[in-house]
């Protein structure tokens, strides 16, 4: 199993889904998986502290398990099927084992809410984990080697014929 964290999660602009991007631990691969708005919210509360006046559905889930005698071990990505990620909630009942089905955004809900650590299989990380391109993780330049400024001759034109004293101030 491969450990990953929550490194981000992303608006659409031009829908209401959410992208949380998951982070293995110790290397440079990352999983994205699309969530719904109202999941994205619970595990940026979550992640950002925010202290709401009543339990959220996952906060009560929490509370549930717990009066129950359950613990939450750990959440496992375990399957990608047709484009849906699959998660299970593996929990500890008065020492016995036990796995829940579940949506790896509730999942991740709520093993933020209770310190869990979120694990992804390695066949799932293989299949969709994504390593970002070593130019831009050194934070160079991606404009093609053989014209590397030439989209931005337009721009340095402009800016050479500015003439900041003629700029009226604003009141």
């Amino acid at each position: 199993m491969i450990q990953v964290s929550v490194e981000t999660i992303q608006i659409s602009l031009v829908s209401q889904s959410r992208l949380v991007v998951l982070k293995e631990r110790g290397a440079e691969r990352y999983l994205p998986i699309w969530i719904g708005a109202y999941e994205a919210d619970a595990i940026a509360i979550c992640l950002q502290g925010i202290r709401i006046p009543r339990p959220q559905t996952h906060d009560l889930l929490i509370q549930v398990l717990e009066s129950l005698g359950a613990q939450l071990r750990h959440v496992l990505i375990n399957d990608l099927s047709e484009e849906t990620f699959y998660a299970r909630l593996v929990l500890s009942v008065r020492g016995a084992p036990l796995e829940i089905d579940a949506r790896p955004s509730d999942a991740i809900a709520l093993a933020v809410r209770s310190d869990a650590p979120i694990f992804v299989t390695p066949e799932v990380m293989e299949s969709a984990g994504i390593e970002p391109e070593a130019n831009l993780l050194l934070g160079e330049s991606v404009l093609p080697a053989d014209e590397p400024e030439a989209d931005l001759g337009v721009f340095r034109d402009f800016l050479n014929t500015l003439n900041l004293d003629d700029l009226e101030p604003n009141d």
